[in-house]
Parts: structure tokens; sequence; C-alpha cells
């Protein structure tokens, strides 16, 4: 028996093109001699849907879709990702559901039986739980089928069990041959590496092979790896398919052993790859053509740029380098140096008039108090003004440049440079992005040496560094890390060996500042705990953590 792993890429709601892609996977499977071709969790739909699900319309739309993959099964057996309605008289209108096709006919129903309803994940919102173990039979061998959750229930995986059913123990009492896990996984760095570790304790416990389809591309802010798996009952992993892209994977039950492709096994690569599929996804399924953003001179803007060159070509990225009074000679130098390595147009727009004349304008506003800041802002703003102007007027979406460290802290102005239609860096570390760079440059070249070892600065006021308000990266990082990522309290924290004064600046920037994410552009999920739909925290509270310390 030989099974195709069909790692796709689906378009969110768009019925038609995910089914001409599991049609066109299935035929090739079957040219290859697959007997059976596994696709990932909601292939059908996309995932994730979201709120798409309430519209009866939408759900109606793709059930319609299920003849079209029942008659593609007359060549070869299928096992697709859907959504079915729940014909119970109560509880949450829809599954989500694995179907599996044979011979132009739908044989088996299985339901997803855990339903993740945690920092990315509102799956309870939707879907009514199976309640069975779903077992189907395919070339005369008994298939165990789960949908993504449905396997994480290794204790050593949780910090606290979250469901009280193991579906995968329950399929092992029924004498499978080989479990089958669908999945929608989405990516952060090092993920793949404990995703296999988990498969591999699984297979080994249950002394049969493990199969795992995991879908790929980028759905908004939410990146899938891919890299579907077999491992066998020996723990070993002999079916691999690639990591962020779509592709078909044979393995052999018999003879146990499959293709397997190269993978990134160094973790910035992995992040450098994501973020390039995330950018390239998201521009292409929003219908964008070409984006721009702004060159500094800085870090955070020749990673951002260098990532938009690789995801999109050269010929659709427009930079604007936008000096202005207190930006050195250098840092335009710079900017126009990069441009011409990524082989993109470089505009360069001073806004040295445009400044003068809004201060001007703004000084009788002031009452004789001094402007501060407001002067830095009003600087950034005006960058943010030209960048959309240019986007209004040629249709390129902004990407915006800034960092996570400086999402979390604030260090950022509103309507200024928090503007976008996506955000590239905003789950990346200030440190990370240096390890990108150089990532970027041992094989590309691609970023002046001068940009990697100038200390960083908005180059706002003068002889401004990053470092004349904020510890160094390396220690913001490392708090940051802390609190966001892994939740640790201010006394955790400071036993790690961080200063006191400097962790509780740090934390108190990072829980006054939620009202400027909140409308920062989308942000490209990398880590475990990314700023947007996966860290729901209020805006207006009083709870102060150094207070319970």
């Amino acid at each position: 028996m030989k099974v195709a792993l069909a790692q796709t890429n689906p378009f969110i709601g768009d019925f038609s093109g995910n089914t001409q892609k599991i049609v066109a996977m299935a035929r090739e499977a079957r040219g290859r001699g697959a007997d059976l071709v596994i696709f990932p969790e909601l292939a059908l739909v996309g995932y994730p849907p979201r709120d798409l699900l309430d519209r009866p319309s939408f759900v109606r739309r793709s059930l319609s879709y299920w003849n079209a993959v029942a008659e593609a099964s007359r060549d070869v057996a299928i096992l697709c990702g859907a959504v079915a309605a729940n014909e119970e008289p109560q509880g949450k209108p829809l599954h989500n559901v694995a179907l599996f096709f044979e011979n132009g006919h739908l044989r088996h129903v299985a339901k997803k039986r855990l339903l993740p309803t945690y920092d990315v994940f509102d799956e309870d919102r939707y879907f009514e739980p199976g309640r069975e173990p779903a077992v189907v039979v395919c070339g005369g061998r008994r298939l165990g089928t789960t949908i993504w959750e449905d396997i994480w229930t290794e204790q050593d995986y949780l910090p606290r069990p979250l469901y009280r059913i193991d579906p995968v123990r329950e399929l092992k009492s029924h004498d499978i041959e080989m479990p089958i896990n669908i999945a929608a996984s989405p990516y952060h760095r090092g993920k793949a590496a404990w995703v296999g570790q988990l498969l591999r304790r699984h297979a080994m416990a249950c002394a049969v092979p493990v199969i795992y389809v995991n879908q790929t591309g980028g759905n908004d802010e939410l990146i899938f790896q891919g890299r579907s798996m077999v491992w066998n009952r020996q723990g070993a992993c002999v079916a691999r398919a690639a990591d962020f892209s779509e592709d078909l994977c044979l393995y052999d039950v018999d003879a146990d052993e499959g293709e397997c492709r190269k993978v990134c096994e160094d973790s910035v690569e992995e992040v450098l790859h994501a973020l390039i599929l995330g950018l390239r996804d998201y521009v292409k399924k929003c219908a964008f053509q070409k984006v721009v953003l702004g060159l500094s001179g800085g870090i955070d803007s020749a990673v951002t740029a260098c990532v938009a060159r690789l995801a999109l070509g050269a010929k659709n990225v427009l930079t604007l380098a936008m000096p202005g009074p207190f930006n050195t000679a250098e840092s335009l130098e710079d900017a126009q140096q990069l441009a011409a390595a990524l082989e993109v147009p470089c505009a360069v727009v001073p806004i040295e008039t445009l400044f003068q004349g809004t201060c001007q304008v703004l000084e009788p506003l002031s009452h004789g108090r001094p402007w501060n800041t407001t002067v830095e802002n009003v600087q950034a703003r005006l960058r943010g003004l030209l960048l959309m102007a240019v986007s209004n007027k040629l249709g390129h979406m902004v990407v915006n440049t800034a960092n996570k460290s400086e999402l979390a802290v604030g260090y950022c102005t509103l309507y200024g440079d928090t503007n976008g239609g996506l955000s590239v860096l905003g789950d990346v570390p200030k440190t990370l992005v240096y390890e990108l760079a150089a990532a970027i440059n041992r094989r590309y070249g691609w970023i002046p040496r001068r940009i990697l070892e100038k200390p960083p600065s908005a180059e706002l006021r003068p002889n401004q560094t990053d470092q004349d308000t904020l510890p160094p990266y390396e220690v913001l990082d490392g708090i940051l890390e802390a609190y966001v990522e892994e939740g640790k309290a201010v006394d955790e924290i400071c036993a790690m060996g961080w200063p006191r004064e400097v962790v509780w600046s740090v934390v108190r920037r990072v829980d006054s500042n939620e009202f400027k994410r909140r409308q920062a552009p989308l942000v490209l999920r990398v880590t475990t705990k990314a700023f947007g739909s996966g860290r729901r925290w209020p805006i207006a509270h009083g709870y102060r953590e150094d207070a319970c310390t």
C-alpha cells in the first residue's frame, strides 16, 4: 500500500480553487502509484475560517464541493479535511471533520474530538466535538483518523492537561494499524522539532507508523510550515514533505520507506523562510501586486526590504528614503546602497520642508510648552503620511518595518512608523533581526556592513540612539521573552539575573502600550506568543504586575 501526503496551501473560502488543488493532487498521486492520498485539516475550506463559519451560505457552498472530491476518489482513496453540519438538535452547529472518500462515494466522516481554544485558536466557538474514535478501512488496513489537537495529549509536552479524553489511546484499543493525523498547525520557531518528537512518541507507544499531514502557506498572520511526516514504530522519520511549500510526498507502507525532502536545520533560516512565505501569501491573497516601504538606513527596514525582495521579486518592491533634519548623510547612503544591491527602486523624498512647515503651524498651539517628543513623532508621522500617499496613488501595500522589541514597549509612533498593511518583523525581537541580517548576508551579501555595525537609532533628534531610552537589546529581549512569551512574573524574571528596576521598567511599558499595539498592522507570527489574536490583553485595566509580587 502506498500513501501520498498531499501538503496544500489553501485559500480561505476559495472552495473552487481548493477543490481543484485536491483533485489535481489526487490525480498526480494516483499517477505515482498511491492507493490513498491524505490532505490537511480543513483543506476544502482553508484554516482558520473564523467567523465566516457563522454564515450559513459559506457552509452550504463548502458542502457543495464534496461531490467533486468524491468523483476524484474513483481512482484513489481520499482523506480530506472539511466542515460538516452537526445533525444533532443541540450543540454547536458544525463539526471539524475528515472525510474519507473511496470509489466515488463518501464512506466515513471522522469528527475532531479535541477543540483548541487558546492562543490563536477559537475552535470551541464554532465546532461541536466528536464523541467516538474514527476508524476507516482502506486497502484492507484499519486506519485511525485524528485531527491535529486530537494527538496533543502527551503529558511531557503540556504544562497542564487540557482534556479528559485521549483519542490516540482510544484508537490503540481498536487495533488500528496506522494512525493518521491531518493538521492545520500554525508555525512558530522551533515547533517542527517538537512536533516530530511528539509523533515519534506516539509511533513508538502504539508500535505502528504515524502519518501526519500539515497545511502550508500563510493565512492572515498565521504561517503554516507544512513538513508533513511519517514516523515508524522504531521511532525513525521515514517520509517528510518540504518546508513552507506545497508538496506531494509518497510513503510505501509495506516497505516502510518514503520520500524525505531536505528541510531547514537552522532555526534562523527557518524564520526567514517563514517570513518570506507569510508576506508573499498575504500580498497575493489580499490581491495586491506590489509593496512599498520606507528605507531608513537602519537594520529593521533593511531586513524587511530583503524579505520583500525574496518574497515578491525586485520589480514588485518600491522603497522610499525620507531623510529628515536629524538623519546623517551615511544613513541615506546606506539606504541607497541597500536598494542598489536589492535592485529595487529607491525614491529619495526629504521631509525637511514638510517638517518645518508643520512645526510652524503647530507653534501657536504650544502655549509656550516645549515640544520634546512631539517633534520626533511629527517626523515619523510625516514619513507615514508619505508612504500611505504612495500606497493610495499606486495601489502598493505598505509594509511595516517595526520589530517586536519596539512594539512591546511602545517605542514607536502611532500613525507614523506603526503604519502599514502588514508587519513583517512585529514578532521578531531585535536580537533576532540581527541574526536574520547575518543569515541574509551569508547567502546574498545585500546588507551594507555599516548597517550591521552602527548603533541602532531612530534619528529623530541629534546624536540619538535606542539605548538612550531602552536597555541593551540583549537585556530587553531576554526580559520580553520571559514576560510576554513565557508568562513569568516579575520576581521570576528577576531570579533569572535581570536587575529588578530594569524588569519593572520593561514590564510597565509593555502593560501600558497595548493601545499602540492594537492599532498596529497585523503581525506575522513566528514565536509562541505574538502580539495579535493570540494575546488578548485589555487596553483599559488597573492591573500592574509588579504590584502583586
